[in-house]
């Protein structure tokens, strides 16, 4: 199956989105330490940041769906790249803002994790869309067993190729990732991406929920392991 301009074109900003924020939630604080002037806690910094985005991202959806106007301009540059379910509802873009947010939050001592659940999960999603559509052949509700080996594959190299060579990023961890670690955390992203949380007949967008549940199960599994 051959991938539509318009999918390669959203996987793109997901690499992007996935890059970017993970990153700011890591280094902000970092270098905000180092400056003299400044009057918030450097914590604070990446949280504010995403929440100003997050407000503006909001206010877009919301206008998107009450005001005619917003929703055409809105459809005639964004539209080709929306799912049909988000043509009604909220964008994966926004949930991945509120998840990183949280993270940014939650994770104000661990940094390093937001940086490791929120761009692996990123970047395996769409790297699992992108081989489903393509090669997927063994379906698996609305998505394939191909784009979920993508997926693990993908944050297997990150946990194990890129993770120990990004700056500054396993300093607290004595510069190691434990390897049961690396594979819980690849494994139950891989799992939770193709089979999403559901609470009675409501599905918690795995976009919001996965980095947040992967943080916490890093957290509480490093000392153990």
């Amino acid at each position: 199956m051959a991938l539509r301009k318009e999918e390669i074109q959203r996987k793109v900003l997901h690499f992007i989105f996935g890059s970017i924020i993970p990153a700011g939630i890591f280094y902000i604080p970092l270098y905000a330490e180092k400056m003299s002037w400044h009057v918030l806690p450097p914590w604070t910094l990446a949280p504010i940041i995403l929440g100003f985005f997050l407000v503006f991202f909001i206010v877009i959806e919301t206008l998107r769906f009450r005001v005619p106007a917003v929703q055409e301009v809105f459809h005639k540059y964004c539209g080709s790249m929306l799912r049909q379910s988000e043509k009604e509802k909220t964008t994966g873009a926004t949930y991945i803002l509120a998840s990183s947010l949280l993270c940014s939050v939650i994770f104000k001592n661990y940094p390093q994790v937001s940086l490791m659940a929120l761009s692996t999960f990123i970047w395996g999603d769409a790297v699992a869309a992108l081989v489903g559509q393509s090669i997927g052949k063994t379906k698996i509700g609305s998505k394939s067993l191909e784009g979920s080996l993508g997926c693990l594959v993908l944050c297997l190299v990150f946990f194990f190729g890129v993770f120990p060579h990004v700056p500054l990023l396993l300093d607290k961890w004595n510069g190691r990732i434990p390897v049961v670690l690396s594979l819980i955390a690849s494994i139950g992203i891989t799992v939770m991406e193709l089979f999403p949380i559901r609470i009675r007949n409501f599905e918690v967008n795995d976009n919001f929920s996965v980095p947040v549940i992967v943080g916490i199960v890093m957290i509480v599994l490093f000392p153990v392991l």
